[in-house]
């Protein structure tokens, strides 16, 4: 009998086919780089549950592998409390639980521990399926299970000082919701079961081909060979429903994308670029809105670190604190002057809003790629420190977003139905690229100075990194630079 975890479960809800390749022929599924981003979110899970623990004081810590028989013994010698409680079923689905508590009536009450701010409910992570496969496995075994909750982290708490547990952390009633839920997801846990232990499936296609890229499994090409260049899936924004439509007719390359299907405007521009194998541009437009900019242009981008447990005073769980800004400061004759500043600890960004303000004053335009994000930690930063309101409102109130040109105004397919600087620069700019810089993205760069920073036991050359990390975010702004010049000499 195969084991079925709650990740693996998740993974069936997502795709079906991907779980039974990744249970029963492992060295066909695609291995993947494990990313830093589910390495972080992995690592913030297990703080959150040292927080939550605290809140249980009394609880016996089982072992991180404890088995399920040693989960019985404990609570035959009457322990009420436990932390990785162990529980699996004849049929081989497997449960350890974060926290769990026998009640005065011999009933059970399940926490289930979330680095989020909420309860999730979507796809991708639906904490409420979760606890329901979890309440199964009990059930299974012959304990009652009367309460269900969900403990995450309060969306509202500012850390100042050492942080309480009962401030952190919220606990949230989601009983009745699984036991709405329950019937429908224990049919979907059996057969999850049945299917990964079936001898043989097709592996012709997968589930994932009705739906959109980002909703795809790992395993999607494994399972979908065939799929053309310039997908239907790279479309931009289209929806399942318009995927779903265009597979049953077999549709896949935008190419054959009938000229009178339904699209929006922006996806029409997309599907245009294929057929006339050329990017669509409009001239006129670009030429009025990079002509409406107030010079100086100031080409920004923030780098940020972010952890689910606040590590300094004044922040909220998951509020990104930018560490690092590079700045071009392109004046009217086109000299420019590049500026750039590094933190050396993690601390409120007060010196980089110094070193900001001395750079460019209450000048000209500031220019950035996907500028919300830019101006979302403008907002934050004058919520945490508002003696420079003045500046960073200066700032929000005259940002222009370079990537708004390639939305409406520049479409290539080329970018494949992206428009990332890193999918926008290789066509435009070829002889600019990321790819030799050690410093990849901004996932990177938020793990590598966060590590440096706060990791005793870090051992890399710490002059080395600041330079690859130096190197990446002005690489970001100098970009913005070569892609406004080359569309003003364009156009």
């Amino acid at each position: 009998m195969t084991q079925l975890t709650k990740t693996d479960f998740i993974q069936y809800l997502n795709c079906p086919k991907s779980l039974w390749l990744l249970k029963n022929k492992t060295e066909d599924y695609p291995k993947g780089e494990f990313s830093l981003f589910l390495e972080k979110l992995i690592k913030e899970g297990y703080e959150v549950e040292e927080y939550a623990q605290q809140l249980f004081p009394s609880a016996l810590k089982l072992p991180d592998f404890g088995s399920a028989q040693l989960t019985k013994q404990e609570i035959a010698k009457g322990k009420t409390q436990f932390f990785q409680a162990t529980f699996e079923t004849q049929k081989g689905v497997f449960a350890r639980i974060d926290i769990l508590e026998k009640k005065q009536d011999d009933t059970w009450h399940i926490y289930e521990v979330k680095s989020s701010t909420s309860v999730k409910k979507d796809k991708k992570h639906n904490h409420l399926k979760d606890a329901c496969f979890q309440k199964h496995a009990m059930i299974e075994n012959g304990y009652n299970v009367s309460q269900v909750s969900i403990i995450h982290l309060n969306k509202d708490y500012v850390r100042q000082g050492d942080i309480n547990p009962h401030q952190l952390l919220k606990i949230e009633d989601v009983t009745e919701q699984i036991n709405n839920l329950y019937s429908s997801v224990v049919n979907q846990i059996n057969s999850a079961v049945a299917y990964i232990n079936k001898e043989s499936i097709s592996l012709n296609t997968c589930t994932c081909r009705e739906d959109t890229r980002s909703n795809h499994c790992d395993s999607f090409k494994y399972f979908n060979p065939n799929i053309p260049d310039y997908s239907i899936y790279e479309i931009g924004r289209i929806s399942a429903k318009k995927v779903i439509e265009l597979t049953d007719q077999d549709i896949l390359a935008i190419s054959d994308i009938p000229s009178d299907y339904a699209l929006n405007d922006k996806q029409q521009l997309q599907v245009e670029s294929v057929r006339q194998n050329q990017p669509i541009i409009s001239q006129k437009e670009i030429k009025n809105k990079l002509s409406s900019l107030e010079f100086p242009l100031h080409f920004i981008d923030y780098e940020t670190y972010a952890s689910a447990i606040p590590r300094i005073d004044g922040v909220k769980p998951h509020q990104h604190i930018p560490f690092q800004v590079s700045i071009h400061s392109m004046q009217h004759d086109g000299s420019i002057e590049h500026f750039e500043y590094l933190a050396h600890e993690l601390e409120l960004p007060n010196k980089l809003n110094q070193f900001m303000q001395a750079s460019t004053g209450k000048t000209g335009t500031f220019v950035s790629w996907h500028a919300s994000f830019e101006m979302s930690r403008n907002k934050d930063m004058i919520e945490i420190l508002p003696q420079y309101e003045e500046y960073l409102s200066y700032m929000n109130n005259n940002m222009f977003d370079l990537e708004d040109i390639f939305k409406t105004h520049y479409v290539d397919y080329k970018f494949h139905g992206s428009t990332s600087i890193k999918k926008v620069l290789p066509v435009l700019l070829p002889e600019l690229s990321y790819d030799a810089l050690d410093v990849q993205n901004g996932t990177m760069a938020l793990d590598l100075w966060g590590r440096m920073v706060i990791d005793n036991d870090f051992d890399e050359n710490k002059e080395e990194v600041r330079k690859n990390l130096l190197a990446y975010c002005e690489l970001d702004t100098f970009a913005m630079v070569e892609l406004y010049k080359k569309l003003k000499k364009q156009f």
